[in-house]
């Protein structure tokens, strides 16, 4: 069982979902060849959706925030792409391809979601106004 969140990234559902993808991935990296390029691809990539989601999501600036985001996203996209690649070489079944797919599926869309609403928060008005705060609005957290 998860302990309570500590950090605002661990609120995510898309940090939640990409480190259940990374859960997943482990015993399959495991499994495979240690010489084979799409093993240490889907164990790097795995790692890096989850740390992009951490890292972006502390960053103050919104185009900052989607630079991770998106970085998180094409890491989504990549795994997904080691997975068929296993797939058609024979180091990974078709039925445990479809599920790892299917969480990754889920991840890219929460990302796509947060990049969203974060590039819809850039397109509005946020100058400051004299007696305003200065704090940036707090889109941490997809779950509100």
């Amino acid at each position: 069982m998860q302990s309570a969140a500590l950090f605002d990234h661990e609120k995510l559902r898309a940090y939640q979902e990409a480190l259940k993808f990374c859960a997943w991935a482990g015993p399959v990296v495991d499994s495979l060849p240690v010489k084979l390029a799409a093993r240490d691809q889907l164990d790097r990539a795995s790692t890096s959706i989850v740390l992009n989601l951490a890292e972006g999501n502390g960053k103050r600036s919104h185009a900052d925030r989607c630079r991770y985001l998106d970085i998180a996203r094409g890491s989504a996209l990549e795994c997904a792409a080691c997975l068929d690649v296993l797939q058609v070489r024979n180091h990974l079944a078709l039925e445990p391809c479809k599920q790892g797919k299917t969480v990754l599926l889920g991840v890219v869309s929460l990302i796509a979601g947060l990049i969203a609403r974060f590039s819809a928060v850039d397109r509005t008005d946020h100058r400051l106004r004299e007696g305003e705060d200065d704090s940036t609005p707090d889109l941490g957290n997809e779950n509100e």
